[in-house]
């Protein structure tokens, strides 16, 4: 799987097709600390979301708006403003949950509300990212993502009826997954013990 930032940018007649590879070089510049990195992807979303409104597309607008959002969050949480990057990522995940799901679409790349569980539970706010990712399981369900932070989250919060059952979950979604995967290794070490 090549990293994010290997990503190469090819340009498509779709102005929300061209976001998906923005926002994962953004979000994972982000996610990996390199905040900088990330800026020029953000501004590209911000043109491409700017390209919709003007198509008078609101739909595509406001979720290439939602993925800036996001993306801007993570930038923030890499620059150390964790206070104004759980903001945003909570003002991102608001803002997708009011969002109706087109019906041409599989889901979002990464729902904002998983991302928001994610940065939750890095602050070590484990209760708070078990109810981000209970959320986004609701919405999306079956998420890989989801569940096994939803796992992590159940076990930091002490919550090991709950931890069982996802980290079960996750164990079943990805049996014949790459045994590789530290979260499923993780997973399958703790349904071992438990």
């Amino acid at each position: 799987m090549r990293p994010p930032a290997a990503l190469k940018a090819e340009p498509s007649r779709f102005a929300y097709v061209d976001a998906i590879t923005c926002f994962a070089r953004a979000l994972g510049a982000a996610r990996s600390g390199n905040a900088d990195a990330a800026t020029a992807d953000i501004a590209k979303l911000a043109e491409l979301r700017d390209e919709l409104q003007r198509d008078k597309d609101a739909y595509w607008a406001e979720i290439v708006d939602i993925q800036r959002q996001a993306a801007t969050a993570w930038q923030l949480n890499a620059q150390g403003k964790q206070a104004d990057a759980l903001e945003a990522m909570r003002v991102a995940a608001d803002a997708e949950d009011k969002t109706e799901k087109s019906i041409v679409t599989p889901g979002p790349l990464a729902p904002a509300r998983e991302l928001y569980g994610t940065m939750l539970l890095e602050r070590g706010m484990a209760t708070e990212a078990l109810v981000a990712f209970e959320s986004t399981m609701r919405k999306e369900p079956n998420r890989f993502g989801a569940t096994i932070g939803a796992a992590h989250a159940a076990e930091k919060a002490g919550d090991a009826v709950k931890a069982r059952q996802y980290y079960a979950k996750v164990v079943g979604m990805a049996r014949d997954g790459d045994s590789s995967r530290e979260d499923l290794a993780a997973a399958r070490k703790f349904m071992a013990q438990n």
